[in-house]
């Protein structure tokens, strides 16, 4: 049975590629599949603080879900597709590390949609975003409608999704869509410079703030604050808000204990 996901491990950063370059790394149900047992695998290793997700070869991040597997299905079919879809955003969304994506080209329909379930997107100025699901007669199914319009606003959303086009990493980085662009070449060493400075930090904070910050997107004002606020709680009984602020009153580097 062929491997889809390839996961390379340098220190505590997982680089999890999707390794269908022959398909432009489209997906399909086994690829959705075996990235959302990947994802659930690193969540709980300890090993592992934060995670790079990048598409093999350098045409595509992942060039959208694989129309070939579509075609054939019915309207209960294209359902289970759709929740699929859905399961591996939200085991993004739960996992506790932070996710960065690489945009080393393509980025597409469910490529696009899988990018926007990343905590933060670095591109290639080689890559094109978008979400061409109207082109094919059908709409977005993996978190596009949802994610998007949280991101960019609903113009932008809009414009994206009603017109199908495609766009340039500049126009991304300016609607916010993506954070930064960055050189096709340094692509990879960039996106790991930002994790590696991630990876110095607290782990249990980084974790307690990427619960917050997803918080952010679903719950009200006064609600997100009552979560903030019980998380700033659980944070004081950590093994590392003491390290930490005593390395800061001793003027020295912590040592992060991740509890």
């Amino acid at each position: 049975m062929p491997s889809f996901v390839r996961v390379e491990m340098e220190d505590r950063l997982a680089i999890v590629a999707i390794n269908r370059p022959d398909a432009l790394n489209a997906l399909n149900s086994a690829v959705l599949r075996e990235l959302s047992m990947t994802i659930e695998h690193l969540s709980m290793a300890a090993d592992v603080g934060a995670i790079i997700l990048t598409g093999a070869g350098d045409r595509a991040f992942v060039a959208g879900a694989d129309i070939k597997e579509m075609v054939g299905l019915s309207a209960l079919e294209m359902r289970s597709f759709s929740e699929a879809g859905r399961r591996l955003g939200d085991t993004m969304a739960a996992c506790n590390k932070p996710i960065l994506a690489a945009i080393n080209g393509y980025a597409l329909g469910g490529g696009c949609e899988l990018a926007l379930a990343c905590d933060i997107r670095i591109a290639s100025d080689r890559a094109k975003l978008g979400q061409p699901e109207v082109n094919i007669g059908i709409i977005p199914g993996f978190g596009g409608s949802q994610r998007l319009p949280r991101l960019v606003g609903l113009g932008w959303a809009s414009e994206m999704v009603y017109t199908g086009d495609a766009i340039d990493a500049a126009t991304a980085e300016r609607i916010g869509l993506v954070n930064r662009v960055v050189p096709a070449e340094r692509l990879l060493e960039e996106t790991k410079a930002l994790a590696r400075k991630i990876l110095e930090k607290s782990p249990a904070a980084i974790a307690l703030a990427k619960a917050c910050l997803r918080s952010a997107l679903e719950m009200p004002l006064a609600a997100g604050l009552d979560f903030e606020t019980a998380a700033f709680g659980v944070v004081g009984s950590t093994k590392d808000k003491e390290e930490g602020m005593r390395a800061f009153i001793e003027k020295r580097k912590p040592t992060w204990k991740g509890a």
